[in-house]
This record gives structure tokens, sequence and C-alpha cells, in this order.
């Protein structure tokens, strides 16, 4: 049988999760600042980010895999929450001291692609605290294939990333990373919110930056890869232009990674609130286009009807069972 991902079983804080509605836009005051960054103003941020709803963009996905490009669908899911410093989990009201806990933007990123008979169903959660520049907790992913299943979580403590990850193959069973964090470093998987601009601008226009890159997880697992940082310039179009994907025509502001031992992808966000992001792609052939896009308190949609949602989305809704 071919090795699909690379590691271990999934424990993820995903889609559905949520049993109550994201913390309140008051918590923020009892946030400890980061004393290396300039505090910027979140009274915007919160007026669109505090009101208890989830932010949920379906694309059609076109995913490399095997040599060949493979259809499917792709699933973005931004949603603020409380997190627990100490375990570095969703902090339930009243279960912390209020010096533990601080707001977050968990990005909930699900693929879903179709290899010959059978499919991959690939999660990766990252949680950015609300602060200037979108210091990062925690990052974890699974991925789930009839071959077995894969987990892997990093944690991401000031200057020190620890990781742990399992696998179902022979040699890869489990392990860990234990990696220093580099000055200014950018993670790959935390770039659909830190270029979104929410928080002020990473780059002004035209400008470009090499930074210190990890490599986004579900890379290292389909390339059977450990983790390890190198460099990656990003850059950010000087103009901006006209898109036209699925869910309509938007003026978009392009940015421009290029790894240094990687691919090249460009994001292409709406320039105007709530700056989603309407297109990615890189040279190695994958691609996502905005089919739909809503904001639910989804986690209350679970009842037999709620799956009629999916259509805000842009995705098939279920035929019902009779």
């Amino acid at each position: 049988m071919n090795r699909g991902v690379r590691l271990g079983a999934a424990i993820v804080i995903g889609v559905g999760f949520a049993s109550q509605p994201p913390f309140s836009a008051s918590s923020v005051v009892s946030a400890p600042p980061l004393a290396s960054a300039p505090s910027p103003d979140v009274t915007p941020f919160w007026k669109h980010w505090g009101d208890g709803r989830a932010e949920l963009n379906g694309y059609r996905l076109t995913q490399p895999r095997y040599g060949q490009r493979r259809d499917g669908t792709a699933v973005l899911v931004f949603v603020t929450e409380d997190m627990s410093d100490a375990l570095r989990v969703k902090a339930d009201p009243g279960k912390h001291p209020p010096a533990d806990v601080y707001p977050v933007m968990k990005l909930n990123a699900i693929k879903d692609f179709q290899t010959g008979i059978y499919d991959y169903n690939v999660m990766t959660s990252t949680f950015a605290r609300v602060a200037a520049g979108w210091p990062v907790a925690k990052i974890s992913f699974s991925s789930q294939e009839w071959c077995g299943h894969v987990y892997h979580q990093l944690l991401i403590r000031g200057p020190k990333l620890v990781g742990t990850f399992h696998s179902y193959f022979d040699g890869e069973a489990d392990g860990s990373d234990d990696l220093p964090v580099p000055p200014d470093a950018v993670y790959a998987d935390v770039v659909p919110i830190l270029l979104r601009g929410w928080l002020g601008s990473y780059l002004e226009p035209g400008q470009s930056r090499s930074v210190p890159w990890l490599p986004s997880v579900l890379r290292a697992r389909l390339e059977h890869r450990p983790l390890r940082w190198s460099r990656a310039q990003i850059s950010r179009g000087a103009e901006t232009t006209d898109l036209q994907v699925p869910a309509g025509r938007f003026k978009v502001v392009t940015w421009t990674i290029k790894e240094e031992d990687g691919p090249t992808t460009t994001y292409a966000f709406e320039v105007d609130a709530p700056h989603r992001l309407i297109r990615w792609s890189t040279d190695a052939g994958e691609e996502s286009l905005l089919l739909g896009s809503t904001r639910l308190a989804y986690w209350k949609l679970n009842a037999p009807g709620g799956e009629s949602y999916l259509k805000e989305l842009g995705l098939p809704v279920p035929s019902p069972r009779h």
C-alpha cells in the first residue's frame, strides 16, 4: 500500500468542538500584552469578531497527490476563543485564573480530496494570539485516509517549539520536535491569519521581507520530512486587482511567499473588510477558489437540517435519508 500522510491519532480541537460561543470581546482587557510589539487598535477587530459567530469559507480545491492533481473541497473556519496558556486548550469560563487566559484566533483548515478508491480527510488547527504579529500558541494536525491516520502537535512557548507526533508507519511511529524559535519567525500555517491585516498590515504595498520559515505541517507530513526552519521571501503586491472566482468578483491584494526549499505560494485577500482569503495557489499545482462564505454559530447547527447551511459555503448539501 502506498504511504500516505505520515503520523498518528487525531485529538484536534476541531470543527464542531465548540460547545459554547467564543469569548466576549471584553475579556481582551485582561489579556497580558506582548512587551516586544506595540499594541494594535483592537476595537475594529472586536466589533466584527466579538459577536459570538465564526466565519466559514468554502473552496473548490485542487490538491496534488501521487503525481496527479486531485479534486476536492477545502473549508477555512475562523473563530475567536479563550485559551489556557498552561494547558494550551480552550479555556472554559471560570476554570482558570485570569492571568492564564488570553484570546486567540483559531483557524481550522480542512481539506477533503479523493485519491482513487479512497479519500483523504485532513485538518490543521492554528491558534494565534490576538496581539500584534499574531504570536502562534499551538498548531495541531491530523489526517485520516484508508491506510491509517496521523497526528502532529506543536506547542510554542517563548523561544522554544516542542512537538509530538504519532504515526501508523513502521519506523515513524512516535517522535518529537525540539526546535529553537528564531526571531521574527513565520509559520506557514498562520499565514491566512497573519496576512489578513486585521491588526495592521504585515507589509506595506510593494514591500518584501526575508524571514525564518517553518513549512506547513501538512507539507512536512505529505513529504515525510522532519520539520526544520528554512527561509522564505514574503512579498506584498504594489497594486490591487480584480479577481473573479465562483463566489463572485472581488478587489484583492496579492501576496507571494517563495520558500527557499519549497513551493512558491500566491494568496489573494479581499481588500475590504472582512479581508477574506479569496484564492490561493502554488507553483506545485495546488489551488483553492472561494465558493461561498458565511458567519454562523456553527456549533449550534448539529441537529438534522443543519447541513442545509452548507449551501452558504458553496458546498453540496447531502440528500436526506429516507
